[in-house]
């Protein structure tokens, strides 16, 4: 699996974790899924992202985003 791929993949479950968190335990989970929203919005424009940079030191193959 490609960087680009489990990034996606792990933004997406954060987000539904998110969703289920705030539906069952607390409307303040929902400050999760707007911290992965604004961090996959900035990572669109400036490539930066604190997960591709883990995995790529872990040696997981690039993709063509990151």
């Amino acid at each position: 699996m490609v960087i680009d791929r489990i990034v996606l993949a792990f933004a997406g479950l954060m987000v539904l974790t998110s969703l289920s968190l705030a539906y069952w335990v607390s409307p303040y989970w929902l400050i999760l899924a707007a911290f992965v929203g604004l961090n996959l919005f900035q990572a669109a424009f400036t490539g930066f992202c604190p997960l591709a940079m883990v995995l790529k030191k872990l040696g997981y193959r690039p993709g063509a985003a990151f």
